[in-house]
């Protein structure tokens, strides 16, 4: 036998061992939180109780407190899914949405439709006649915004961005208008603090992820800024507004005044990472940022509501 003719054989009688990676489990109620963006919609609940807290001028109703957060959470949990819905063919492009319920085939799209609009509806009829009319519009406000402007506009053009920014600043409104009756100058403070946190925030997960948002058609970031110049110019510029429009509770007798020291901190904090990040534009300097909004946000809320007037 020739010494090709025993490999051959060898190779034929040696066991093939092959490595397979075994399939991911999925659940109902996994593929639901999912669905909803559980962590989203409770990161809307919270800045919602924001602004019920900081409306609160007495002791908080924590009944009223539990009906605003539950009608707020069906529309929050409907705009989620009613996102998914219409972005189902695009999130197969991206690694980080493939494995979602739609894209993935574990769902059917009628299903999340429906879901999506029984959850809206629900939620609006809730805060309607167990909260108020303004509470309801506030919330109906948001959905439209995220769902008819925000999701087509990621397809179209990079202001995008500032319409998701203009969606996720109003919760805390709702929860000052349902702790107030009205949207005073403090619901119009706390818009602008969402509003402008979030664009540091939002601006920063786009550029790192941004091979992957243009693989799938979404414009997050300004064309033709392949420096990311412009995208790290403007979340500094964003978050000096930010600094600005954190002082003014205090400077308006809304918050006492040994809240402007430890906000001055947190806000230079954000502002030194906006700064490297414009430095360096890397992957690094941007997770960094987006790191540091992340922490920024709940440290921000608990000094106002501790510090609240």
């Amino acid at each position: 036998m020739k010494p090709t003719e025993v490999v051959t054989a060898a190779a034929v009688e040696a066991p093939v061992i092959v490595a397979v990676a075994e399939p991911q489990s999925y659940s109902i109620f996994g593929d639901l939180v999912m669905l909803t963006k559980a962590r989203l919609t409770m990161l809307v609940l919270m800045t919602t109780a924001l602004g019920f807290g900081f409306g609160s001028s007495r002791a908080i109703d924590w009944f009223l407190l539990f009906r605003v957060m539950f009608g707020t959470a069906f529309v929050a949990a409907s705009a989620s899914v009613l996102n998914q819905f219409f972005e189902r063919k695009v999130d197969r492009l991206m690694g980080r949405t493939k494995d979602r319920p739609l894209p993935a085939g574990r769902m059917l799209p009628g299903t999340a439709l429906g879901l999506g609009i029984l959850l809206a509806v629900a939620g609006e009829i809730y805060l309607m006649n167990r909260v108020s009319y303004l509470c309801a519009g506030l919330a109906a406000g948001t959905l439209a915004t995220y769902v008819a402007l925000y999701t087509p506009m990621k397809r179209k053009s990079a202001w995008c961005v500032t319409i998701g920014a203009i969606s996720g600043a109003i919760p805390p409104m709702i929860g000052w208008a349902a702790a107030t009756g009205s949207l005073g100058l403090g619901a119009w403070i706390l818009f602008g603090i969402l509003f402008f946190w979030q664009m540091p925030h939002f601006l920063s997960l786009a550029w790192m992820y941004r091979d992957e948002y243009a693989q799938a058609g979404f414009f997050m970031l300004r064309r033709k800024d392949i420096a990311g110049i412009k995208t790290a110019t403007e979340s500094l510029l964003c978050a000096v507004a930010l600094t600005v429009v954190t002082l003014l509770p205090a400077l308006l007798g809304l918050a006492h005044l040994y809240y402007v020291p430890v906000a001055l901190v947190c806000d230079g904090w954000l502002l030194v990472c906006a700064a490297v990040f414009l430095a360096q534009r890397s992957r690094g300097a941007a997770r960094r940022l987006f790191l540091a909004s992340i922490l920024y946000l709940p440290l921000v809320m608990a000094l106002l509501m501790v510090c609240r007037r």
